[in-house]
């Protein structure tokens, strides 16, 4: 029982294995489903991996017309940690793109908030109200409403005021051109 064993699994048979699974799925009722077949490589393009079991089960090849189901795959025990200088390069590696990955966040942070402020300062900007003038002559006007509203029956005693009124708006226009 507690013996262990290698099985030898090259990467076309994982490929044609989960290719097969993806076509089962997407195949019609009235399709023959393909029988993988196991390619013969040689041994240095072959990965060892190391299950743990206790014997090797035989191979059948079911009957054509048969659906093929996935082979029941022990759980594969990682190998020992080994210091390999491989494994501590990409680890390095996965560290700076981590640091990388979060001066960029820090930066695009940076840029947002100074996007936010620039459209900030676009749009008081562009919506900005004018500086509103006061009309001109608002006392004469003033005075002349307050005649006519007095005098509603005779408003010939307001034409004083009337005059008043007309002479300073004369006098604004001059000054502005």
């Amino acid at each position: 029982m507690g013996e262990s064993f290698t099985i030898q699994i090259s990467s076309n048979l994982v490929k044609q294995l989960t290719d097969d699974g993806e076509k089962s799925k997407r195949k019609n009722k009235r399709s023959k489903p393909k029988i993988p077949q196991e390619p013969q490589q040689s041994q240095s393009k072959v990965h060892p991996k190391q299950i743990s079991g206790d014997s090797e089960a035989p191979k059948v090849t079911p009957p054509m017309g048969w659906p093929v189901q996935p082979p029941f795959f022990m759980p594969i025990t990682p190998p020992p940690q080994a210091a390999s200088p491989e494994l501590d390069a990409i680890r390095s590696v996965v560290q700076e793109s981590e640091k990388v990955l979060e001066r960029l966040q820090k930066q695009e942070e940076v840029l947002a908030q100074e996007v936010t402020q620039r459209a900030k300062d676009l749009h008081d900007k562009e919506f900005k109200l004018p500086n509103q003038k006061t009309p001109p002559c608002l006392t004469e006007r003033g005075a002349c409403f307050d005649c006519y509203k007095e005098h509603v029956k005779d408003p010939l005693k307001c034409a004083d005021l009337v005059k008043n009124y007309a002479d300073c708006i004369r006098r604004d226009r001059q000054q502005v051109s």
